[in-house]
């Protein structure tokens, strides 16, 4: 396939940088070659033609910090090709696999997988021990967890850091672990979450989840695990722990109250941001989450803290179910939607750019920069050869999410709730996939 020579983009080339108008030459394999000047010696002396690309948008591919894959060669809900497939759909190049799986990924032989180039996988090594007949949630019960998991050994193989399951783990083991400190200057992924708390409830308490009739989480399951750990970790300056998927405008309050140095980062899920108790009908995907779906209180604290960086990154915290268990009744049915595979990038630039003002730039610090800081990788940029690039053309009413696009790509999952969701623009390349699926 020939290479393409792009003109009047817009050029967001790495951290630190606005974005500014250039041109590019992007060769027939999905490299890209060269960048304004460059580009254009290099395009005339091939004989190319110009292709005008007004106000599109060459950017560096996205950092997933974290997301799940339970059973990488056999599931049925989502294997580790289909994941990669609908990664590179959604314009992600690189992701951080959470050890929840089947079995527990809690040692270094476990720490096994890869993905083909350009796609770069990240693996979190596990903070606990679990028992082999667990089913895997990592609920911090006691049939979950059976003591500490080798430290040392998984971030040998090459662990991005360690992680604990979806609730905060047993005190004690908390204690034990930051005591010993195996794990250095890596990060500690730590959910601030104590389902016993939770009373049964599944959606946030508020107004909206009385009246639509779902049971109510009450805010403590989040608020009290965050001001223990806010105790504990007084005691442990050298941790560098980070809070995953928080989800309430108290627990906003919480961080931001926390003392500064020892402030820990934290990430918010994407439907966090997109979704809440007054935006969704009865019948909608999407009311299922851990940490569970909060009102619009909330939704509006957690974009605020974002946009002043006191929240980190935004994590598609991908949790594939398939068809037979999206088929159960809400409450009995595992919580966690799909994203990777669905309009991640036009959904948020549809909340975040054009309604609420960020520039490109801003969203780009949250969706890839500073995720890739907190999985300790260099922040990617647009490189010369280089194929972790997407190309988003955010333009108008023409280029929203198509109807007829509403099946999720690459992904076996049956639970993406955005379907009906008012996306802007769509990903019109990227180095990730195969050119035949470019459309330009």
């Amino acid at each position: 396939m020939a290479a393409h020579w792009l003109t009047g983009l817009q050029l967001l080339a790495g951290p630190g940088q606005a974005a500014r108008g250039g041109e590019a030459l992007i060769g027939g394999d999905g490299a890209l070659l060269a960048l304004d000047q460059q580009a254009g010696e290099q395009a005339r002396a091939l004989g190319l033609q110009p292709q005008r690309a007004e106000g599109m948008l060459l950017a560096p591919a996205l950092v997933d910090p974290h997301s799940v894959l339970e059973v990488p060669f056999a599931g049925r809900a989502e294997t580790l090709a289909s994941l990669a497939a609908a990664a590179a759909a959604s314009g992600y190049g690189t992701v951080g696999l959470l050890p929840w799986g089947k079995p527990w990924r809690d040692s270094a032989e476990l720490l096994q997988l890869h993905w083909p180039e350009p796609l770069q996988l990240g693996l979190w090594g596990s903070f606990a021990s679990r028992d082999r007949n667990a089913d895997g949630r990592g609920d911090g019960k006691a049939n979950g967890s059976s003591g500490l998991a080798p430290h040392a050994d998984q971030l040998a193989a090459g662990a991005l850091g360690l992680a604990s399951g979806p609730a905060l783990p047993p005190l004690e083991l908390l204690e034990r672990g930051l005591a010993l400190g195996e794990w250095g200057d890596r990060p500690l992924l730590l959910a601030p979450r104590l389902p016993q708390l939770g009373a049964g409830g599944f959606v946030r308490e508020s107004v909206h989840t009385l009246r639509a009739g779902w049971p109510p989480d009450p805010v403590a399951s989040e608020v009290v695990p965050l001001e223990l750990l806010r105790s504990l970790l007084r005691q442990r300056p050298a941790a560098r722990p980070v809070l995953i998927n928080l989800s309430t405008a108290a627990g906003v309050e919480v961080l931001r109250q926390w003392p500064v140095p020892g402030r820990p980062q934290a990430t918010v899920s994407w439907w966090h941001l997109l979704a809440d108790a007054s935006r969704l009908n009865l019948v909608d995907e999407g009311w299922r989450l851990e940490p569970s779906l909060g009102g619009p209180h909330d939704r509006e604290a957690l974009i605020a803290a974002l946009a002043e960086g006191l929240i980190t990154a935004v994590a598609v915290h991908h949790l594939a179910l398939d068809s037979e268990e999206q088929l159960l009744p809400l409450d009995q049915r595992r919580a966690g939607v799909a994203g990777h595979g669905g309009p991640l990038l036009p959904l948020l630039w549809q909340e975040l750019v054009r309604q609420r003002g960020w520039r490109a730039e801003q969203l780009w610090q949250v969706l890839c920069w500073q995720p890739a800081r907190l999985l300790g990788l260099a922040e990617p940029g647009l490189e010369a050869g280089g194929r972790r690039w997407l190309l988003f053309d955010p333009g108008g009413d023409s280029a929203s999410h198509d109807p007829a696009d509403a099946q999720p790509r690459g992904s076996l999952a049956a639970n993406h709730p955005w379907r009906g969701w008012p996306a802007a623009g769509r990903i019109r390349a990227s180095g990730l996939s195969a050119p035949a699926q470019w459309q330009l």
